[in-house]
């Protein structure tokens, strides 16, 4: 993919709020590109007033969009969906650009996959069952009303349709808050929001910080419902925050998500299961809240899966296969666990060599610790950041122990050649989603987690009927 689809610096001055676009009055955003560490881009904040409009935009828009009939509001996701895929090349070269995700992943991972998420939640829409008959009483589903999105900066398109696209598939309204380090991607999305067609005020943004806007979002009485993607601390904050007011929250939080390898693999199914661990482990530089950054096995064939494991992690290169981390503050966070302290517990086996990370940018170099203390910090704890832990199981029912010795529950994998003695696995492991011998992602399945990885579903069916009230009317 060429770099040539935008100018040096990109401004963002205006904010669109019901639905028109006004200047933004908070002060500016400068935006790092994390690879090389330059200002590539500045948007305008929204002050408090800006916050107070676009709510209030939303809750006017709000009677309207919910009463928008379903194959209406089908075609306006479908529209959404081909504008983007229109500049599906622009988006992709701004997140390669403000989130450092390398050219090839900025398309797949960050542009590919909500793509498919707007396809799959049209789909659903188009099918949902918005009323029930049970006995005498009907059951309807209503929009909640206005829902205040604040999404985080590792996937700054994906995160946002995952939120957004539901909610406005539901007939709710939505202010939406991005990430102050990946603001650009948002401002592209409005426009695209925008230029499909939805009408005025159904979508509002307001950038800027979390203390600021995102408390403001998270306590106004006009906000019905908070979804939040982010760290857990923040999370339980933005809940106590939001229950003042007795708010519906969403929350897709941390994870320490582990691939349990059972004893009855061959040799081949454990290649192959260590190799897509290492893979889905620094898969946008670690930069995921399902990375499968837990390896367990069977204690027997440890020093196997370290060789394919070091084979494997040799293989990502910072600044080719693996992008960089997204500031020098988080990067120094990550070292922490790889070159510091908090990297006691375990045994670090990986060979790349330190000379060879690029002179600029907030590169790390991939990590594989063996022996992993399961109590350790570098298996308790999300580094976020390409970072693996293995740890070795006595046996199958000890995998199975030290999967669910986590305060997470967000994603997980099993392998196995027993089918049956897999799905066994999988239903015991206290997670929100897990695949199975390298199953592929479900664009409408429901995403969420368990324990403090969050509260809620995303995606598909179950996103739509995340955002949506219960009513029963006796008749």
């Amino acid at each position: 993919m060429a770099h040539t689809l935008i100018a040096d610096v990109i401004r963002e001055e205006t904010l669109l709020i019901g639905g028109e676009w006004v200047p933004g009055n908070g002060g500016e955003i400068e935006v790092e590109n994390p690879a090389t560490e330059e200002t590539i881009g500045v948007a305008y904040k929204a002050s408090a007033d800006d916050a107070e409009a676009g709510i209030l935009a939303a809750q006017a828009a709000f009677p309207r969009w919910a009463a928008t009939p379903v194959g209406e509001r089908v075609a306006l996701l479908r529209r959404l969906g081909a504008v983007i895929r229109d500049r599906a090349d622009r988006f992709a070269e701004i997140i390669h650009r403000e989130q450092g995700s390398p050219p090839a992943l900025a398309r797949k991972l960050h542009v590919d996959v909500p793509l498919a998420v707007i396809d799959q939640t049209a789909d659903a829409l188009d099918s949902f069952e918005f009323t029930r008959q049970i006995g005498h009483s009907l059951v309807v589903r209503e929009p909640v009303g206005v829902v205040a999105a604040i999404t985080p900066w590792n996937l700054p398109l994906h995160q946002v349709v995952v939120k957004v696209v539901p909610s406005l598939a539901a007939g709710a309204t939505v202010v939406h808050k991005p990430a102050e380090l990946t603001p650009l991607t948002a401002f592209e999305l409005a426009r695209a929001i925008s230029d499909a067609g939805f009408p005025p005020g159904t979508f509002n943004l307001v950038p800027g910080s979390g203390k600021d806007i995102g408390s403001l979002l998270t306590r106004h009485a006009a906000v019905d419902h908070v979804s939040f993607t982010g760290s857990t601390p923040v999370g339980a904050q933005v809940a106590a925050a939001a229950a003042q007011t007795i708010k519906k929250v969403t929350l897709e939080l941390g994870g320490k998500s582990a691939s349990v390898i059972l004893a009855d693999v061959d040799d081949e199914l454990l290649t192959k299961a260590v190799k897509v661990t290492v893979a889905n482990c620094y898969l946008n530089a670690g930069q995921t809240c399902t990375a499968l950054s837990r390896l367990i096995v069977p204690a027997d064939r440890l020093s196997e899966v370290e060789q394919v494991a070091i084979a494997a992690a040799s293989k990502y290169a910072p600044g080719e296969r693996l992008g960089p981390l997204i500031s020098a503050t988080h990067r120094m966070k990550v070292l922490e666990y790889t070159e510091g302290a908090r990297s006691t517990g375990g045994r670090r086996i990986d060979t790349f060599d330190q000379s060879a990370l690029p002179d600029r940018g907030y590169y790390a170099r991939p990590a594989v610790f063996s022996d992993v203390d399961p109590k350790s910090d570098l298996a308790q704890d999300e580094i976020f950041g390409p970072v693996l832990s293995i740890l070795a199981a006595d046996d199958d029912q000890h995998a199975i122990d030290l999967a669910n010795d986590s305060m997470f529950g967000l994603g997980g994998a099993v392998w196995a050649l027993s089918e049956q003695s897999a799905l066994q696995t999988a239903r015991q492991i206290r997670t929100g989603q897990i695949d199975i011998n390298g199953a592929a992602f479900n664009a409408r399945a429901p995403f969420g987690g368990y324990k403090r990885s969050g509260l809620g579903r995303e995606i598909g069916d179950f996103g739509i009927e995340d955002v949506l009230e219960i009513k029963s009317v006796q008749r």
